[in-house]
């Protein structure tokens, strides 16, 4: 039997508490006397204890781009972000549109073995637009997949969306929008269009092609009765569209990314392709609506989009460079520095944000639990008043397509713990103790 003992953490940002996780299950809370022999102690004296962060939306490239990153650097980078489950995106090579391989993502997450990795199937076959992908056969494999995503590419073709939230409805899934009329934003556009774009000389795309897109698509959830859930919400206009949605009852969801929350296209003046991504940075108006959406609830989830980049295919001229930012390692920092100490937000909060309501929306029943007897021991500790300066050469990323170099933020994941077992902590007498 492994017991482990975190000792005087404050659950959610509440009273000091103690927790005594035995064979990768939490069995008693509260006030424990001396901890007795074979228990591994953590001083969690200060800590905030948070249920184990879920990341809805990252890019791990396994297979086909290994050389950006791997299953196992990004089960490191996410640990070291205080994640106990990531949801891997299917625009890898081969597209995760089938059966077999949802279950061999699934199978190397296991084998890495510091999150659940949990593989998000393709809607369409070669995230091609035109046919449907396996959605049964995949929902029905060891994968178990209830998340569905062409992300990179936007499904817009109206017919295809609808018959993929019937499909999906049968089995509880949830289609996953990357909303962007190709139409609108067609294949030169490289940032938002608006002045700085014009003055730059840089080809952009409005913000109406993805509004376009979520208006029809939570129409579309309206009128099949289904769950649609936008990824990475960068616009005002989107969260008026998605309030209004779910004013009138619709099964919408949806979530923003740490970098739309916190920087703004003003960057771009630069031409420093590490701020090229998709949808784009916007102004600083749109970042003020998301994060009033985030503090208000329109907006459920912060989701990193982490979407690491080998240095041949980032370092371009800008409207060259791809697009895409790492975020696993920073979206904590970033969240407690922009929404915690402002008031936005308290830590109970960002546990329904980073952690319960991502677990909800993807059907993790082991994670997103409270922090209570019988709940599984997928916790991150947070010491809310350390600060960080961000150091893209020490990420444990393959990649090092980093918007956050140099940076310091207050309040950083301390310890994470999957299952049971540390898998990270910035003491290393545990980790010592934990290998």
């Amino acid at each position: 039997m492994t017991r482990l003992l975190v000792r005087g953490a404050r659950i959610l940002g509440g009273d000091p508490a103690d927790l005594l996780v035995e064979d990768g299950v939490i069995r008693e809370v509260g006030a424990m006397g001396a901890e007795g022999t074979g228990v591994e102690v953590i001083d969690a004296d200060g800590l905030v204890a948070l249920p184990g962060l879920v990341d809805l939306h990252v890019h791990l490239r396994e297979p086909g781009r290994e050389d950006a990153e791997t299953i196992a650097t990004g089960s490191a980078a996410a640990a070291v972000g205080g994640y106990t489950a990531v949801f891997a995106m299917a625009n890898t090579s081969p597209v995760t549109d089938t059966a077999e391989a949802a279950e061999r993502v699934l199978d190397l997450g296991r084998a890495a073995g510091l999150v659940d990795v949990v593989p998000v199937g393709a809607v369409t076959k070669g995230l091609e637009g035109a046919e449907l992908a396996e959605l049964g056969l995949m929902a029905r494999s060891r994968a178990q997949v209830r998340v569905f995503s062409d992300d990179g590419r936007c499904v817009h073709d109206a017919r295809l969306m609808r018959r993929a939230l019937e499909y999906v409805k049968a089995f509880g899934g949830v289609i996953s929008q990357h909303a962007q009329d190709p139409r609108l934003a067609d294949a030169t556009a490289c940032c938002h269009e608006g002045e700085l774009s014009g003055r730059l000389g840089l080809p952009g795309w409005p913000s109406v092609a993805e509004e376009t897109i979520v208006a029809r698509d939570v129409m579309l959830a309206r009128h099949t009765g289904s769950r649609i859930h936008v990824a990475h919400v960068s616009t005002a206009g989107t969260v008026e569209v998605v309030r209004w949605a779910k004013a009138q009852g619709i099964d919408v969801t949806a979530e923003v990314t740490p970098h739309h929350l916190a920087l703004t296209t003003d960057l771009l003046a630069g031409y420093d392709p590490v701020y090229k991504v998709n949808p784009p940075l916007r102004p600083q108006e749109d970042v003020e609506a998301l994060r009033a959406a985030l503090a208000d609830g329109t907006i459920d989830v912060v989701a990193t989009d982490h979407a690491p980049h080998a240095r041949q295919d980032k370092e371009h001229t800008f409207v060259d460079a791809a697009f895409g930012m790492l975020g696993l390692e920073t979206a904590l920092a970033v969240v407690s520095d922009l929404m915690v100490r402002p008031g936005l937000l308290d830590w109970a909060d960002v546990a329904r944000v980073m952690s319960t309501a991502p677990a909800r929306i993807g059907g993790l029943t082991g994670h997103g639990r409270a922090l209570e007897p019988g709940s599984p021991a997928n916790i991150t500790l947070v010491d809310p008043d350390r600060e960080v300066t961000v150091d893209a050469a020490s990420s444990r990323s393959r990649s090092r397509n980093n918007p956050w170099h140099g940076r310091t933020f207050r309040g950083a994941v301390h310890t994470t713990i999957h299952r049971g077992t540390v898998t990270h902590s910035t003491d290393t007498t545990v980790m010592e103790s934990a290998s």
